[in-house]
């Protein structure tokens, strides 16, 4: 599955943590996107489980099953689905997220 980063809510990873005025080689860069890569990790998660549970609930919806799941079972879920990803990440996928925290470095 490919993941538009764009479309995820970073503002809670504490870019502002980095003096990227201090950077200057892409070790640098890449030395502080690994650092903020669990952080940002946790938030893909995020927004994986949120669009999962959502699909889920419209595909059974669809299939003419009743829907009636609780705050706390959608909390759960989230949760456990975050948890997941963060431990199944492919190493594709966190290169591809320390790319986009590099350039995000880059660009503040």
């Amino acid at each position: 599955m490919k993941i538009d980063f764009s479309n995820i809510d970073f503002s809670s990873v504490d870019f502002s943590s980095v003096d990227t005025s201090s950077l200057e080689t892409e070790e640098e860069f890449r030395q502080e996107a690994k650092r903020l890569l669990p952080a940002a990790l946790l938030k893909v998660g995020e927004a994986v489980a949120e669009n999962t549970w959502e699909e889920l609930q419209k595909n059974l919806a669809n299939a003419g099953t009743k829907v009636k799941t609780s705050a706390s079972e959608k909390r759960q879920f989230v949760r456990e689905t975050i948890k997941n990803y963060q431990r199944s990440a492919s190493n594709r996928e966190r290169q591809e997220l320390e790319d986009y925290i590099v350039e995000i470095l880059r660009n503040s």
